[in-house]
């Protein structure tokens, strides 16, 4: 496996128009979206209010994976996008496995952004109070999606202006829901708190993961952040902090407010909870707060696949064209634009779960191969090792890295198990009947699929590599 250089390019094209407050607002934003709107009342169903404590265990786990992050980008790595594939394959000396989790983080991400786009249409047209139609939903997701596009294809610093906006409002209307909600809940409501003992909790921490994955989207705006290197770390534990609080408070006045019963079955569970004591206006309020969250989440959703693109393509193992930056706007137009076609086509055609549901373990096994990374680093490339700024205790990363490992290796075994179930119950046919393919064969077919792409763009870019030393010897000839 070729090895790649050790330095890293600094002419991505990219224009570094975002500060820490544009970088704070891209994490935050991400993080309080539909995980804590949606995710929360469904998680009721698997473990009754105990939601509340699953929130705090999963929490270590998450800051533990984050200081693979802020090592990586306290290096010359974190003056690029590329994130883990340009941190695992730097570290590993080889494409090939970064090259997978890449191909796999990228459709995940694309059926993120088509998730979330549907359910901010869904959450719009209920709140609508009848301006909205049901059959009016895949109209307004696609319109979503168009809207973000010309943003991000605008400029990245609009991107950041329009996100620090958003998050405003989100911050305001959690404010207005958690505070005079506190005095608001019954203590009846948290009983009992286990429902369904330890098993029900354990299987309540994969889909409440959905609500912190998606935090490591931070580290591809390194290319576009001002003195990246040194902003980018310390923002992610603070970041994951702020989140963390924001999620235990939101869910301890949810389920402290209203029967667990009716959140899960609530289309606008927030705002439910919110009408309970607060007047109708403050009440529309936290569902405009709401809007916020899953627009934050599509705004920064919607510029991870392109910068993974430029990095991909500028080791020649996709088409350059893929990872080009118009010079006009110092954005990926044609990066942005595939990912407005793929999420728009799986949106119209009603496919998103084949994306969707491989999102989360796709992002786990990239997280623990991330820390893994980390972990090996002084061995596998001291170079690099050695260029870590970050202040950091090397027996802090490791012992950060092996706890992450762990928390992600857990996962990723529950998720196996429960597939495993499903596996031996029903056949191959019907799960393709009932669209019910499971998360790990899902994982495997587009693990395949990356794995032909990867073999084509390492011909590829062999080929081109080859035709310009050639060139290069022919007019060494010429000039002779």
């Amino acid at each position: 496996m070729a090895s790649p250089p050790e330095k890293v390019r600094q002419s991505s094209g990219l224009r570094r128009d975002l500060g820490t407050l544009e970088s704070y607002a891209a994490l935050i934003g991400i993080l309080i979206g539909a995980g804590i709107f949606k995710v929360t009342g469904q998680a009721w169903l698997l473990t009754g209010p105990s939601v509340i404590l699953a929130y705090v265990v999963l929490a270590p786990a998450i800051l533990a994976t984050s200081v693979a992050y802020s090592v990586f980008l306290s290096t010359p790595l974190g003056r690029e996008p590329g994130g883990e594939y340009t941190h695992i394959s730097r570290t590993f000396g080889g494409y090939g496995l970064a090259f997978v989790g890449a191909w796999l983080k990228i459709i995940s991400y694309i059926g993120a952004l088509a998730y979330l786009a549907q359910a901010l249409a869904e959450y719009l047209v209920e709140i609508s109070g009848g301006w909205l139609r049901v059959e009016d939903r895949l109209t307004v997701a696609l319109a979503s999606l168009i809207f973000f596009y010309v943003v991000h294809a605008a400029g990245v610093r609009w991107f950041g202006r329009l996100q620090v906006a958003m998050c405003l409002l989100l911050g305001i209307s959690i404010v207005v829901l958690v505070l005079p909600g506190l005095f608001a809940i019954r203590p009846r409501n948290y009983v009992p708190f286990f429902t369904h003992g330890l098993s029900g909790f354990a299987a309540s921490l994969s889909p409440l993961f959905f609500a912190y994955a998606g935090f490591e989207s931070l580290a591809q705006t390194a290319g576009e952040v001002r003195d990246s290197t040194r902003r980018l770390p310390a923002i992610f534990a603070r970041g994951i902090l702020i989140a963390t609080v924001a999620y235990v408070l939101i869910s301890t006045v949810a389920f402290g407010v209203l029967p667990g019963s009716r959140l899960a079955g609530s289309p606008a569970p927030m705002v439910d909870v919110a009408a309970v004591y607060l007047p109708v206006g403050a009440a529309w309020f936290v569902g405009l707060g709401a809007v916020m969250a899953l627009t934050t989440s599509v705004n920064a959703t919607m510029l991870v696949p392109s910068r993974l693109a430029i990095m991909v393509s500028r080791d020649r193992l996709a088409p350059r064209w893929l990872g080009s930056v118009a010079g006009a706007t110092g954005t990926p137009v044609m990066g942005l634009t595939l990912t407005l076609g793929a999420s728009a086509l799986l949106l119209v055609s009603g496919q998103i779960s084949l994306a969707l549901n491989i999102a989360v373990f796709a992002l786990v096994l990239l997280y623990f191969l991330h820390s893994l990374a980390l972990l090996v680093l002084p061995l596998a490339n001291p170079r690099l090792f050695a260029s870590v700024t970050v202040r950091i205790s090397p027996a802090v990363q490791r012992s950060a890295a092996l706890v992450s490992m762990i928390a992600m290796g857990g996962l990723i075994a529950l998720q196996v198990v429960q597939d495993a179930g499903t596996l031996s119950s029903l056949s191959f046919a019907e799960r393709i009947s009932k669209h019910s393919l499971t998360t790990v064969e899902l994982s495997a077919i587009w693990a395949a699929v990356g794995a032909a792409i990867y073999a084509l763009g390492r011909r590829r870019g062999a080929q081109e590599r080859h035709d310009y030393q050639a060139a290069l010897t022919r007019s060494h000839a010429s000039d002779g």
